[in-house]
C-alpha cells in the first residue's frame, strides 16, 4: 500500500520565512478535526498540484508529536531542482488547500536507547525539532549537534537553544566550526545510539567514522531523501500492465508510472524506504541509480530499479510493472 492511498485534505493556515532560503508550512485539517498521532522522525508526502504535472514530495514533519491539532514542515528553496521547492516557496499561500499523506516514520527513536546523540546539517534539524520534544516530555537522555553554512541560514537556533541549553551544540562553516565526530564517538555512554540526518556526504561521514570505531550498525540511524534528478528522457514497457511509457526530463521513473494509471506501492519517495523496489526483465543501455536502498552488487547486477529516484539512459527497458 503506497502512502498517498492514505491522505489528508489540509488547509494551509500560516507560511513563514524562517531564513533567506527556508520557509515553514503550518497545515491544519480542511474539516477541523485533529490530523492523526506520529512520533518523532515521521515524514508526510505533500500533492503539489503545477498545471498537468503533479509532484509528491516526502517532507519532515517537525511540529511536537505531543499536539496535531496542525502539521509543519519547513521546505528550503532549491532553484536548480525540478521545481517542487520553487512551488511551495512561491505557489502556496496562507488558505491554500492541498491534499498530504498520513505520517511514515523511517527515522524513529530506539526508545532502548539510553542516550540519544544527533546529528543535523542544514535543513535536516527538521526532525530533530520533534524528536526532541518526543524526548523532553519524557526525560529521555539527547544531545544535538547541529552544522549549518552560516549562523543567517541556521534554522531554528535560537528556538533550540532557549529549549534545550547546553544540550545544544551549533557549529558554522563561515566560522571554519567542526563537529569533533571522533571525540563524540569515543566518549559516549554504553548504550548510545547515533542518528543523523543532513546532506549525504555528511550522513556517509558519520556512518564510516561510527563503523570505524567500532558502532553496530543497528546503533546508528540515518535519513536522506534522494531528490529524483532530471535527465534524458526514456520509454519503458510495464510487462505486467502491458503499457508502454516515455519518462519526461523533468519527471521521475515513479511519476511516469503513476501518470499512466499504474499505482505502484511507496512510502518515501526518496529512494531509502524500499517499497517501489521494481524487478527489472531485460533492458539495453545504461541505469542511473540514484537510491540509498539497493547495495552495490545489485546496482551492478541490472535487475532492480527504484523508480522514485533512478533514471535510465538507452535502447530498451522492460520492467515488472
Amino acid at each position: 500500500m503506497s502512502a498517498g492511498t492514505n491522505k489528508l485534505n489540509v488547509t494551509v493556515t500560516e507560511v513563514v520565512a524562517v531564513n533567506e532560503l527556508v520557509k515553514r508550512f503550518h497545515f491544519e485539517r480542511t474539516d477541523g478535526g485533529n490530523l492523526p498521532t506520529f512520533s518523532g522522525g515521521a515524514h508526510v508526502v505533500v500533492e503539489m498540484r503545477d498545471g498537468d504535472i503533479t509532484r509528491l514530495n516526502p517532507y519532515s514533519l517537525m511540529s511536537s508529536p505531543l499536539a496535531t491539532r496542525d502539521y509543519t514542515i519547513s521546505v528550503r528553496r532549491d532553484d536548480v531542482g525540478r521545481g517542487g521547492s520553487l512551488f511551495m516557496h512561491n505557489r502556496v499561500k496562507r488558505g491554500s488547500e492541498m491534499v498530504i499523506s498520513y505520517p511514515v516514520n523511517l527515522f524513529s527513536l530506539d526508545l532502548r536507547a539510553r542516550k540519544h546523540l544527533m546529528i543535523a546539517g542544514g535543513i535536516g534539524i527538521t526532525p530533530f525539532l520533534a524528536q526532541t520534544a518526543q524526548l523532553a516530555s519524557s526525560g529521555g537522555n539527547f544531545e544535538l549537534h547541529y552544522t549549518c553554512r552560516s549562523e543567517a541560514l541556521g534554522s531554528y537556533t535560537e528556538v533550540l537553544r532557549e529549549r534545550y541549553g547546553s544540550r545544544v551544540n551549533l557549529y558554522y562553516d563561515e566560522h571554519n566550526e567542526r563537529i569533533p565526530l571522533d571525540r563524540l564517538l569515543a566518549t559516549q555512554p554504553l548504550g548510545t545510539h547515533i542518528y543523523v540526518c543532513g546532506p549525504a556526504g555528511m550522513i556517509k561521514w558519520v556512518r564510516d567514522t561510527a563503523a570505524a570505531h567500532g558502532w553496530p550498525d543497528d546503533s546508528v540511524h540515518y535519513e536522506h531523501f534522494a531528490a529524483p534528478q532530471p535527465g534524458t528522457p526514456f520509454d519503458v514497457k510495464l510487462a505486467v500492465s502491458g503499457l508502454e511509457i516515455r519518462v519526461g526530463e523533468q519527471q521521475s521513473l515513479l511519476e511516469a508510472i503513476e501518470a499512466a494509471g499504474v499505482d505502484p506501492p511507496y512510502l518515501c519517495r526518496g529512494g531509502v524506504c524500499g517499497q517501489c523496489e521494481t524487478n527489472v526483465i531485460s533492458y539495453d543501455g545504461t541505469f542511473k541509480h540514484n537510491d540509498h536502498w539497493l547495495s552495490d552488487e545489485e546496482h551492478c547486477s541490472g535487475k532492480k530499479i527504484m523508480p522514485c529516484v533512478s533514471r535510465f539512459e538507452g535502447r530498451s527497458l522492460v520492467l515488472e510493472r
